[in-house]
């Protein structure tokens, strides 16, 4: 029995956090107890910081082996008299950390705080049953030993599970049979380098949050965002399976007991490409007393797999689907919430999801293709066109346009990520475009030719009181625009796109196009990563 309990400990994982006893299943009120960090004994303790160390140097050898390789190649260091030795030196190593994990297993086994844990982590696998859960709730460790909460193929059908959701692809230039075979002979190699360059540094550039050692590096800070979560918010961790097999490590702050009007209403949060639901949007909504889900992209924190468009939508997919079936809410009472590259999920929910109430995308754009050519020389525009229509085909404006609900845009005016040139030229943010081609698709009659000049003119301004001065040098009528576009809603079909404008004169398109793009867009002064403040989130406008 003892010789178990070892290997239970020795085979068990990291624990971080005890954030309430076991036996107290829930904390008294928002303000309950709060939780501790795990303490090892002095023998856990230096045995752990050993492997930490070795897990660490690992990750930095694999991150830098195609250097290390060609200066091993080139120092002639990689050839049968030379691997032997390097070989035996790798053997002890690795027999040395063994026994390092072994003495790690014992210092568990005789840590009655650790035993406990490890006690209710088996109970738990065996016997899912809610309390067990709730105990092992209290703890925070490895995720990737939490039991599943909920599978995507409990509710869909899982014959479609290894092809995954549907996502827009790029419409194919018509070739005939001859053409083709030859096209796909040329463009051979470009295909391979593409393939090598996205799953290399390509995709760790434009998500480097699935990096290793940064997530090791910012640990700390996401420990104490969860446990933030968990113990002032009374938040829920769970585990979630999407139909690829992804597991999605996701946080629920369940507001409808509070009483308040806006905690029957759930914020779904999508992060940026380095940003976490332990320390990312989930606070604004949180801040204003909504219910909230919060999800890490795939290879983020918790999650597994890596971040790919298709991964991407998988997970976002499962998310919705745990909010439904599982949390109870209707697609009507949801808000999707986005930051930056989280826009492209958002985009993707709303638009397979059409029931959804809104969405709102903060510092977000229409399309990667412009900012990836932005970042690589120009010589390479070919190849980064192919990579992104390929691999990354991030067309958040595409997927918007689809959307027929509410909408809100939320621009930084210093945004320093999502521009073309420079912060200083607010023309060149990329959530300028968004909100053209939004509103070119809705309202083709009233964004001519002299709609998106003016539009363009407001879109100019860098703050408030330009912006102000535009849209009063107009006269733009508020109360007129908006019987216009109601009368409009009255008399005709509802769907977009609208032919309103379509007998107005060009004084009347101007005033409707600069009421639509205020509606539809917000400036906030400040730069790309800069939280957003609860006052700065508003529900999208409705009609």
């Amino acid at each position: 029995m003892a010789g178990w309990m070892w290997l239970r400990c020795l085979l068990g994982p990291h624990l971080q956090r005890v954030h309430r006893p076991p036996e107290q299943s829930r904390p008294e009120g928002r303000t309950g107890r709060r939780g501790w960090n795990y303490q090892p004994k002095s023998l856990e303790k230096h045995t752990d910081s050993i492997i930490g160390w070795a897990s660490a140097l690992w990750s930095l050898s694999y991150y830098s082996s195609p250097l290390l390789l060609c200066y091993l190649y080139r120092k002639g260091y990689i050839c049968s008299s030379k691997l032997v030795p390097v070989s035996q030196y790798v053997g002890t190593v690795v027999v040395f950390l063994l026994g390092v994990a072994c003495l790690r297993g014992w210092g568990r086994w005789k840590n009655s705080e650790y035993l406990q844990f490890i006690s209710i982590l088996e109970e738990t696998r065996k016997n899912h049953t809610p309390a067990n859960k709730k105990k092992l709730s209290c703890y925070d460790f490895d995720f990737s030993y939490w039991p599943a909460d909920f599978r995507w193929t409990e509710f869909s059908n899982p014959k479609l599970s290894k092809a995954g959701v549907s996502l827009l692809k790029p419409e194919p230039r018509l070739r005939g049979a001859a053409d083709n075979v030859l096209h796909s002979v040329r463009t051979l190699p470009c295909h391979v380098i593409s393939f090598l360059i996205v799953h290399s540094f390509g995709r760790r550039m434009l998500y480097p949050g699935s990096v290793g050692l940064l997530q090791k590096a910012m640990r700390p800070m996401l420990q104490q965002g969860l446990a933030r979560l968990i113990e002032e918010f009374d938040g829920q961790r769970k585990k979630l399976v999407a139909c690829d097999g992804n597991e999605i490590d996701t946080m629920y702050v369940d507001r409808r007991s509070d009483g308040g009007q806006n905690g029957k209403t759930l914020v779904i949060c999508c992060e940026g490409n380095a940003g976490f639901y332990e320390v990312g949007c989930m606070n604004t909504p949180l801040e204003g007393g909504y219910s909230v889900l919060g999800w890490n992209h795939p290879g983020f924190g918790g999650s597994t797999g890596v971040p790919f468009p298709q991964n991407e939508a998988n997970a976002m997919d499962v998310v919705i689907q745990f909010a439904v079936h599982n949390l109870g809410f209707q697609l009507s009472d949801i808000i999707i919430y986005a930051w930056s590259i989280g826009g492209f999920t958002a985009s993707w929910a709303v638009m397979s999801y059409p029931e959804i109430r809104s969405v709102v995308l903060d510092a977000s754009f229409d399309d990667l293709l412009p900012l990836a050519l932005k970042v690589m020389p120009d010589s390479w525009r070919p190849l980064v066109q192919h990579t992104v229509r390929q691999y990354m085909n991030l067309n958040n404006a595409e997927q918007l346009c689809k959307y027929q609900g509410p909408v809100l845009l939320i621009r930084r005016t210093k945004d320093e990520i999502i521009t073309t040139t420079g912060p200083e030229d607010i023309m060149s943010n990329r959530g300028n475009d968004l909100l053209l081609k939004l509103l070119q698709f809705r309202y083709p009659k009233v964004m001519t030719d002299e709609g998106i000049r003016v539009v363009r003119q407001w879109l100019g301004a860098s703050n408030h009181i330009e912006e102000a001065s535009v849209y009063s040098g107009y006269e733009v009528d508020d109360d007129w625009c908006v019987s216009v576009l109601q009368s409009y809603q009255t008399d005709r079909d509802t769907f977009f796109p609208w032919s309103v404008g379509e007998d107005m004169t060009l004084e009347g398109r101007r005033q409707l196009a600069l009421f639509l793009a205020r509606k539809y867009m917000r400036n906030f002064e400040t730069t790309h990563c800069t939280p957003l403040p609860y006052s700065e989130f508003h529900t999208p406008w409705r009609l």
